[in-house]
C-alpha cells in the first residue's frame, strides 16, 4: 500500500472532505486482469514527468491498440515517445528510472486508468514499474472517436514564454486538458480535467485559471501541488495533432468569489505560465467529438 500522502490529507481538510487514509494509501501498484485489457485496447495516453532543472511537463502519445502493453502485474512497455522537441522526451532519457504519471484513455467509451511508477527508456519505448494503479470516474469525459490517421509528418517544435493567439485561443476552446504534478516523496501523477468549451480562462500571456469540480475527494493532483506546486499541462489540437504543453506553478484559490464565476466549481486553480512548447504534428491521430460529458457544468460567461 502507499504511504499516508500529507498532502492529500492537508487538502481533503481545508476541503471538509475524505478521512485519514482516503487517497493514495488505497492503492497498489498490482496492475488487476482487467485493467490489463483494458489498457492493451487504448490509443492514448498522457504521461508526465519532471525534467532535472524541476519543472514538470505533461504530454500525450497515441498509437495503435496495444502500443500500451500490461507485460505482467507491474510491468507496462509503452512503445511510444515523445517526438523530438517535446520536453517530455528528455525527462525520460537515457539513464536510470524517473518517476511518471500515466492516464490511459478511452474517449470512445470515456473511461480511464491511472497509474504511477517509474519509468525508464528502453530504445524506442518506455518500460514503467507501478506503484499506484487504479480506475478513475468518468466525469468530465468528453465522447471522441478516432476518425483518422494522418500521414507521417516531422514534428516541429517551438519555445516560448508567453502564449501566442493560436496557444489562447487552443485553450480557451478547450473541452480537456492533461495535468501531471508531482510531490518529494510522492512519485509523479498525471490525470485529465474536462468541462465545457470555455471553462479554462486565460487571464493573462502568462496565466490561466480553471475551476476545479467535484470528484472522487482524493486530490491526488492538489495533494502534490500542496507540496509541490510545479505542475504541467498539455493542451491537445484534436483536429491537426499539435500540442501546447505549459509547465509553471499552480496554486488552489479557496475564496469564494473566483469559485462563484465558475458554474459548479468548488475552488478554482490559479496556474502561471513559465515556459510554453508547441509541438506541430505531434501525433498523428484524428479524433473527432461525437457528446460532451453529462456531468459538465455550464461553461462561464465570458
Amino acid at each position: 500500500m502507499s504511504a499516508a500522502h500529507e498532502g492529500e490529507q492537508a487538502v481533503q481538510r481545508k476541503a471538509g472532505e475524505g478521512r485519514p487514509g482516503w487517497g493514495s494509501p488505497m492503492f497498489d501498484g498490482e496492475i488487476p486482469d482487467g485493467f490489463a485489457e483494458y489498457m492493451r485496447a487504448q490509443r492514448l495516453i498522457a504521461i508526465g514527468g519532471q525534467d532535472d532543472r524541476g519543472a514538470v511537463w505533461c504530454t500525450v502519445l497515441d498509437g495503435d491498440p496495444g502500443f500500451v502493453d500490461a507485460l505482467d502485474d507491474r510491468t507496462i512497455d509503452i512503445h511510444a515517445l515523445p517526438p523530438p522537441g517535446d520536453p517530455v522526451r528528455e525527462v525520460f532519457g537515457s539513464g536510470p528510472g524517473k518517476d511518471i504519471g500515466m492516464v490511459v484513455m478511452s474517449p470512445e467509451t470515456q473511461r480511464r486508468v491511472k497509474v504511477s511508477g517509474t519509468a525508464r527508456r528502453e530504445g524506442g519505448k518506455l518500460v514503467l514499474r507501478t506503484e499506484q494503479v487504479l480506475g478513475n470516474c468518468p466525469k468530465y469525459l468528453q465522447g471522441r472517436e478516432v476518425v483518422g490517421v494522418a500521414p507521417a509528418v516531422e514534428p516541429s517544435a517551438h519555445r516560448g514564454r508567453e502564449l501566442t493567439a493560436y496557444q489562447r485561443e487552443l485553450v480557451e476552446s478547450a473541452d480537456t486538458f492533461f495535468i501531471a504534478s508531482s510531490a518529494p516523496g510522492h512519485g509523479a501523477d498525471a490525470n485529465h480535467r474536462g468541462g465545457l468549451p470555455g471553462f479554462v480562462t486565460v487571464t493573462g500571456p502568462r496565466s490561466l485559471t480553471w475551476p476545479d469540480y467535484v470528484g472522487n475527494s482524493f486530490y491526488m493532483t492538489l495533494g502534490n501541488m500542496e507540496l509541490q506546486p510545479r505542475c504541467g499541462l498539455v493542451f491537445r489540437d484534436w483536429e491537426t495533432g499539435g500540442t501546447v504543453q505549459l509547465t509553471g506553478t499552480g496554486r488552489v484559490n479557496w475564496s469564494r468569489e473566483p469559485a462563484e464565476r465558475f458554474p459548479g466549481a468548488l475552488r478554482t486553480i490559479d496556474f502561471e505560465v513559465e515556459e510554453v512548447v508547441q509541438v506541430d504534428n505531434a501525433t498523428r491521430l484524428r479524433w473527432k467529438l461525437f457528446g460532451y460529458s453529462r456531468f459538465n457544468p455550464p461553461a462561464p460567461e465570458r
